[in-house]
């Protein structure tokens, strides 16, 4: 039986929610969740049952601390979210868009094998995303190039946006 953990940490964002699984036996969490104050779709608080437990998310939180001082480009963490496979599909698709760069749903759409109209579809996973800033929804930008939906808000998607960017905030 698995055991799920978390910890919090302070961000720019606002006081992170991380949670993780740990593997039978013990070590260290795999990452099943990041979630911001108010963000749609997301526990706020920890759900009942989950035990605090700092040490075994330290290195989901030691690279996220990197990320937002502009020192760590990508993630190298274990995961364990949980999803339908369609959007499993559509999250590996995130995976693969690198940091300071940008796709349309459409173009996420097409990456992941589904069609390019699909977009309501490819929003509706994009939101469902659990992983936030580790798997970069904030990178995914309307067909316009606007910055359409977040469920962690608009405001932060484009202040993620400017750190990639190398405009600090």
């Amino acid at each position: 039986m698995s055991t799920t953990v978390y910890t919090t940490m302070e961000s720019p964002l606002g006081r992170l929610l991380l949670s993780g699984v740990l593997p039978e036996g013990g070590g260290a969490a795999a990452l099943a969740t990041v979630t911001a104050p108010g963000q749609k779709y997301a526990l706020a608080e920890p759900a009942d049952g989950w035990e605090f437990d700092p040490e075994a998310l330290a290195e989901p939180v030691a690279q996220l601390t990197a990320y937002f001082s502009g020192e760590r480009t990508t993630f190298d963490l274990p995961l364990a979210p949980e999803g339908t496979e369609f959007r499993r599909r559509i999250w590996a698709a995130l995976d693969e868009v690198p940091y300071g760069t940008t796709v349309t749903y459409g173009r996420l759409a097409e990456l992941a094998g589904e069609s390019p109209r699909m977009v309501r579809a490819v929003g509706g996973a994009v939101g469902a995303n659990p992983l936030l800033i580790v798997r970069p929804c904030h990178r995914v930008l309307g067909a316009n190039g606007s910055l359409t939906g977040f469920a962690a808000g608009v405001d932060r998607k484009r202040r993620l946006l400017e750190l990639e960017s190398g405009t600090l905030f």
